[in-house]
């Protein structure tokens, strides 16, 4: 009895977080407009979580994209369609590896970042000092930083595909001897509209998802400086489950 008690009690408490997740999501959906109006803060935060991820999208998106090109000749060599290179590395950078390893890389530096940052301002009564003086922290604080997130992951995975596009032509036409027209050509014939769209729409819903659990994590960090380490491993956590159970809710409705 003891052990099924334990499981309807942990069983309530994710249920419950669940709900606090949902109306504190909902919450900072209402007040960003209202933090639009301040649009050099939202600016800023792009710059912290985008510009300052790029050194690390860009070279993870070569290196994917390389070893990409590597495994793609290897296998399309089996069936004598190395020319198909393109397409491959095209569609499954845009369509799928993109959006989703950049959304991971960006769960863990600009999510840990927006969560540590908020949870120490909790830890040296920063936000209780705004809300004394009826400033809202929600609206001031984390709002800016959702936006930026949030505009910033879509931009992010879209450098990281361009990227690793290129590395993928590096090996499969440098080093493996693959025509470079027949590769662009085939990729120019096998990637559509709607392709490039299912990258941008999956890197959109990541990027609300990694910048809400953030910043959710962060504002209801326990203000220790162990508080504040756990819930930076929540966001980490928590992020990348989303993301990949999201992937594939969006790539079944997508297809």
């Amino acid at each position: 009895m003891s052990a099924l008690g334990d499981i309807f009690g942990n069983a309530r408490d994710q249920l419950a977080k669940a709900g606090s997740f949902t109306l504190f999501t909902l919450r900072l959906v209402r007040v960003t407009p209202a933090a639009l109006a301040r649009f050099s803060l939202v600016v800023d935060q792009v710059f912290n979580t985008g510009a300052l991820s790029l050194v690390i999208i860009m070279l993870s998106g070569l290196f994917v994209g390389m070893v990409l090109g590597l495994q793609g000749f290897d296998l399309l060599q089996r069936f004598g369609s190395t020319e198909s290179l393109g397409s491959a590395a095209g569609l499954g950078l845009l369509k799928e590896l993109g959006p989703v390893i950049t959304a991971l890389l960006f769960a863990g530096r600009a999510g840990t970042s927006i969560t540590s940052e908020i949870g120490l301002m909790a830890a040296t009564d920063q936000l209780a000092a705004m809300e004394m003086m009826a400033v809202d922290p929600v609206r001031r604080v984390c709002a800016p930083r959702f936006v930026g997130g949030f505009i910033a992951m879509p931009l992010l995975a879209g450098i990281f595909s361009m990227i690793g596009i290129f590395g993928a032509q590096f090996v499969g036409v440098t080093l493996k001897g693959v025509d470079s027209g027949q590769f662009w050509s085939q990729m120019r014939a096998s990637v559509e509209l709607r392709d490039v769209m299912m990258g941008v729409i999956k890197s959109v819903v990541f990027g609300l998802a990694c910048s809400a659990i953030a910043v959710y994590e962060g504002y209801h960090a326990v203000p220790t400086a162990e508080g504040v380490g756990r819930a930076t491993t929540r966001t980490v956590v928590n992020s990348s489950v989303a993301v990949l159970l999201l992937d594939y809710m969006l790539t079944a409705v997508l297809l």
